[in-house]
């Protein structure tokens, strides 16, 4: 069967580099898409890097994939997006789009009739990620935000999806399987989870770093997963799995109540109670404090590591091991 995006076509047995041009009202964005359209028919399998600006291992290790992936030693199809959100990775550099300020993967599956951010979301969920028997969204650690590396995937009401999500999640090898209790919301993954698709958001990186060795992890979860789904012959030169994936739960999130400068007391990877102090928001004109507190006891699995956060900015991230 032959893959098609829009005008980029790959017939069986061909992979078919381009971009497609995304009319977002005030401006025109170019979209890169890679088309790998196997020599034997199988599952089609949707990758997308850049979603947000300043995380770059996603982007970098979905280029490598993009590059190491030939026909014939695909079953099946592969799709991949590795820049889905260009104002936001070239201009911007940040999750939030310069456009007009919109975060967005807090808004699939978009609107084609309102912003520019819920458009483009419109546009990838529509051309890109409908229609897929997988998909994997690739995340960083954006330049603010220290953050342990996990895979994370939404449980629906649909016991057989929810089972073929976990598998893949476990599949990738890292050590934290985190899920949520619904696929509410607006990220990418919760969106194809309520449109049956089993989805998976996939952090590696931290602080905005381009590590290599970061995107070599990342690229070997990729490999684990491909397998999994039957794409690819078991790969000889992927990293074996240290330490066995284990189920996760999220417990609470810490949130700043003021404007200010943040001075954390609890690191990522650090243990805390509910309640235990975990950092200062300090107001720099009259140096009046508000002391932060932890909402839940676990392992915090991301937090804020830049100075200057506004009111609901995300300090961190609590989880415990679901077991």
């Amino acid at each position: 069967m032959t893959l098609t995006v829009g005008p980029l076509r790959a017939e069986p047995g061909r992979k078919t580099r381009g971009v497609l041009p995304v009319d977002l009202g005030p401006t025109t964005v170019e979209i890169p898409l890679v088309l790998v359209n196997g020599s034997r028919p199988g599952p089609r399998v949707v990758i997308t890097g850049g979603v947000h600006g300043g995380e770059f291992v996603g982007i970098d290790a979905a280029t490598r994939l993009a590059g190491f992936l030939e026909p014939d030693d695909v079953t099946g199809q592969v799709l991949i997006c590795p820049v889905a959100n260009p104002p936001a990775v070239y201009d911007g550099r940040l999750g939030k789009s310069p456009l007009d300020d919109v975060n967005i993967n807090r808004v699939f599956p978009g609107d084609p009739a309102a912003g520019p951010t819920e458009r483009l979301a419109a546009w990838l969920f529509e051309h890109v990620i409908s229609g897929a028997d997988a998909y994997a969204d690739l995340h960083s650690g954006g330049i603010d935000e220290t953050l342990l590396d996990f895979v994370g995937y939404r449980l629906t009401s649909d016991a057989e999806l929810d089972a073929r999500t976990r598998a893949m999640a476990h599949a990738v090898g890292y050590e934290r399987v985190l899920f949520g209790r619904n696929a509410e919301g607006g990220n990418s993954h919760a969106a194809a989870a309520r449109q049956g698709i089993p989805a998976l958001l996939i952090e590696t990186g931290q602080l905005g770093e381009r590590d290599p060795a970061q995107a070599r992890a990342l690229l070997d979860g990729l490999y684990r997963l491909l397998h999994h789904l039957g794409v690819v012959e078991a790969p000889q030169h992927v990293a074996p799995v240290t330490a066995p994936p284990r189920d996760w739960v999220w417990t609470g999130s810490v949130v700043s109540p003021a404007t200010g400068l943040w001075y954390p007391d609890a690191a990522t990877g650090d243990e805390v109670t509910a309640g235990q102090p975990v950092g200062r928001v300090i107001d720099p004109a009259d140096g009046s404090e508000h002391k932060v507190t932890a909402t839940a006891t676990g392992q915090i699995l991301y937090g804020m590591n830049g100075l200057t956060v506004a009111p609901g900015a995300e300090l961190a991230a609590i989880a415990v091991p679901h077991d």
